[in-house]
């Protein structure tokens, strides 16, 4: 998976922040469940797939880099590196994140493979998770939360849409690119909601028990922010175990895929039991 191929910038800086960050791609977990769902549609792999997921690595990339802005969560950590507007500068962060978002979508649309109508309900399911229904207005949810205290179902509805939104997508996505029947579609969409749950969930752990350099980004930073989070509002034995509990709901959701769905089901304990 290479989804910073391709992209090209007419300015020097701009080109080389993109480079900087195309060296450094992370786990690439979403374009992952893209591809691994539409193969379990499909049983076989779908080229599209991979090119649906690489998209939505940019769209990832692109929310990760405005979120490390000092306007947001304000991070000189990402992926084991200086974030993008500290090896460069806020301005540049700012354009990169915006040509990524941009890129995304071109890319989405370019994929030749698909017909028209699998390309145009993609883009309708991607820019519902990435926007004010989805990513953003999940991210303008969690900062409005910070200092506070909210209950587990507040949280839990900051982070169906910051983080769950877009791992939701990318399954459907998948779904979307194996021309799944609708009961196919349903399932994957509980599966990834679920899973996008734990994801969080494991996160707010391992800023907690994780270390800097395992991390890759700045650990103990979701409390020094005084952020509400998983951990502060369940204790960290509770949130393991709300982890746990996302997880078997997630797998309960591919039960009627049988044996089928082990690959999908081994990508989902290791989004939940990663280290990193």
């Amino acid at each position: 998976m290479r989804p910073f191929d391709r992209i090209s910038c007419p300015d020097p800086r701009l080109a080389e922040a993109i480079e900087y960050l195309s060296q450094h791609p992370g786990k690439q977990l979403r374009c992952q469940l893209t591809q691994a769902c539409a193969e379990l549609v499909a049983r076989e792999p779908l080229p599209a797939a991979t090119m649906a997921g690489e998209a939505i690595e940019l769209l990832h990339t692109y929310s990760l880099v405005h979120d490390d802005l000092p306007a947001m969560d304000d991070d000189d950590l990402r992926r084991g590196q200086p974030t993008l507007h500290c090896a460069f500068d806020e301005a540049t962060a700012i354009l990169a994140g915006d040509g990524l978002q941009a890129a995304a979508f071109q890319r989405l649309v370019e994929i030749d493979a698909l017909s028209a109508e699998q390309r145009l309900e993609i883009l309708r399911v991607v820019s519902i998770a990435v926007g004010f229904q989805g990513m953003v207005g999940g991210q303008a949810l969690d900062l409005a939360a910070e200092h506070h205290g909210v209950s587990v179902t507040a949280l839990k509805g900051i982070h169906d849409l910051k983080t769950g939104a877009l791992i939701s997508a990318a399954a459907e996505v998948g779904a979307i690119c194996a021309d799944a029947s609708s009961a196919q579609r349903d399932a994957l969409v509980r599966f990834a909601k679920a899973i996008g749950l734990a994801f969080q969930v494991t996160d707010d752990v391992l800023d907690v028990t994780g270390d800097s350099v395992s991390l890759g980004k700045t650990a103990g930073k979701d409390e020094r922010a005084e952020k509400s989070t998983y951990v502060s509002t369940l204790g960290l034995d509770g949130a393991q175990q709300e982890a746990d509990r996302l997880l078997d709901e997630a797998l309960e959701a591919l039960s009627d895929f049988g044996e089928d769905a082990e690959p999908l089901r081994d990508l989902a304990r290791k989004m939940v039991h990663r280290q990193t």
